[in-house]
């Protein structure tokens, strides 16, 4: 088992590398000079000179990637006043040199080009606003797509069914941004007088007299648009899966044994069939995070995605870079997680 996991482990952290070395090719060497994006273009030379000294690109491009590699490793070699420019928190761990120390430290994800913060500073606020649109989102399609499925298994075949098939299929089918634009301007536009629902707002808005007050309001819109597709899927599984046990031998025994229809659907049955959902959730809630992407832009809402649409229209291409490596951070966490989760349930998997 151990074995199995240090291989996933090793797989995860070779995924990761390839993505940084795609995602520092796309934005360091492709879009022109990182230094004249962030000093603007009626910088002086001395000032240019000074950024490129700082990221290294005044150095051959392979040299700046090591750069790269070095500033989001945890572990890594640095030099004494490069720790001290670039605000980590580290812990001394080796003197290599006199001016070069090995350090564990947080992953340095540079400054952003417009505001000259740290980008880590600015995902810090933005993240949390996300993970809680990302939690109610799969909350609501969780609870809800299960409720559903059960209904409509329970009721195959009649005009419940067909709703609930109807109603999976055009989830699936419709892109979050469509949704997001028929949702916000349905609930927050037409009826906004009736829902009392705006078409944008963040989680959090800032009062003169209160300060910064939780308009949990906002929420709902986002959290509906981006859990519709889960929903659906959700939705499907159940059923299938309702489907699947209801018609095995244990269930007719329960049955015969004159069990409640109750007892025999939500304790047998629906124990069983929750295999196929626990592991769509699990896969899901990653997805969430990307997904949020446009649907924070659609809805106003502070949050990762937001942040990194607005600096990718500014070319702060720090802060995009930045909430890239994190989403692609969760997607291999998860995923390690989830192997080893199946492992650990099925031996199986390990021979396979």
């Amino acid at each position: 088992m151990w074995k199995y996991a240090f291989n996933k482990l090793l797989y995860g952290m070779a995924v990761l590398l390839g993505i940084i070395g795609v995602v520092f090719f796309l934005f360091n060497v492709l879009p022109g000079d990182p230094a004249r994006m962030t000093q603007g273009q009626r910088s002086d030379i001395q000032s240019l000179e000074a950024v490129r000294k700082e990221f290294g690109l005044d150095k051959p491009v392979y040299i700046q990637f090591l750069y790269y590699i070095n500033d989001l490793s945890v572990i890594a070699i640095h030099e004494s006043d490069s720790i001290t420019r670039k605000k980590y928190g580290y812990l001394p761990i080796l003197n290599v040199s006199n001016r070069k120390s090995l350090v564990l430290k947080s992953p340095y994800l540079r400054r952003s080009y417009q505001s000259k913060r740290n980008v880590s500073t600015i995902l810090a606020e933005t993240i949390p606003n996300t993970f809680v649109l990302a939690v109610t989102a799969m909350m609501f399609a969780t609870l809800l797509g299960i409720v559903l499925g059960v209904i409509s298994a329970i009721n195959q075949d009649t005009w419940i069914d067909r709703t609930a098939n109807a109603f999976a299929i055009l989830g699936i089918s419709a892109p979050s941004f469509f949704a997001g634009i028929i949702i916000a301007w349905l609930f927050g536009f037409l009826l906004s007088d009736y829902t009392g629902l705006n078409m944008s707002g963040s989680l959090y808005n800032y009062d003169p007299f209160k300060g910064e007050v939780t308009t949990w309001k906002n929420l709902i819109l986002p959290m509906l648009t981006l859990g519709l597709r889960p929903l659906a899927i959700i939705v499907q599984l159940t059923r299938s899966a309702m489907l699947d046990v209801l018609s095995q031998d244990y269930i007719r025994t329960a049955k015969a044994k004159g069990l409640s229809n109750y007892n025999i659907i939500y304790k047998h049955a629906l124990k069983n069939a929750l295999n196929p959902v626990v592991t769509a959730i699990s896969g899901w809630f990653a997805s969430l995070l990307a997904g949020s992407f446009f649907v924070e832009y659609i809805f106003g809402y502070n949050g990762l995605g937001k942040a990194t649409v607005d600096a990718l229209e500014l070319s702060d291409f720090p802060v995009v870079m930045g909430s890239i490596l994190f989403v692609s951070f969760i997607f291999v966490i998860i995923n390690i997680l989830v192997d080893i989760i199946y492992a650990f349930i099925d031996p199986r998997v390990k021979l396979a």
